[in-house]
């Protein structure tokens, strides 16, 4: 039973952590920190992908059934229906970011050079998905963190579009 828990830990770990620092990573981002960003946010995808490969082999087994079964109960939870569906959003929020860094480390100058509406349809979708992890899904304390982090990055993002 400690080793199950010692896995259980690791999932939910690397899940916060890699919460934290994209967080860390958006913020230095917007002040335009670029070389800190760039590594606060592949060190994150790197948690993101610990992450999901610890929740796949720990707890559903490698079983995208499993996984699609536990996140339609984790949406009836929250919501009048079962919908399994969002495990693909998952999917793709990994791809998304994983590709992004990949992207980042191709040059800083093309990352921030690249079209507007690539930058904000990927961080859009990345806040979006991060947005409902932690305030819509979250439980206990992880909530609040996730408006915290949320107002911190809507009030970095305000001050610089008005300055």
């Amino acid at each position: 039973m400690i080793v199950a828990g010692t896995f259980m830990a690791l999932t939910f770990f690397s899940a916060w952590l890699a919460t934290m620092l994209y967080v860390a990573a958006e913020a230095l981002w917007l002040l335009r920190a670029d070389r800190q960003a760039r590594v606060w946010w592949s060190v994150g995808c790197a948690c993101l992908l610990t992450h999901a490969a610890s929740a796949f082999h720990y707890v559903h087994h490698w079983s995208h059934r499993e996984a699609y079964i536990a996140t339609a109960r984790q949406t009836a939870d929250f919501f009048p229906v079962s919908f399994g569906g969002g495990i693909y959003l998952n999917y793709v929020f990994t791809l998304l970011w994983v590709a992004d860094a990949v992207w980042w480390w191709r040059g800083l100058l093309r990352y921030r050079t690249r079209p507007s509406w690539i930058t904000g349809s990927i961080h859009g979708f990345l806040a979006f998905l991060f947005f409902n992890a932690t305030v819509v899904f979250g439980q206990g304390w992880i909530p609040w963190a996730g408006v915290a982090a949320t107002l911190l990055l809507l009030a970095i993002l305000i001050r610089i579009r008005w300055h």
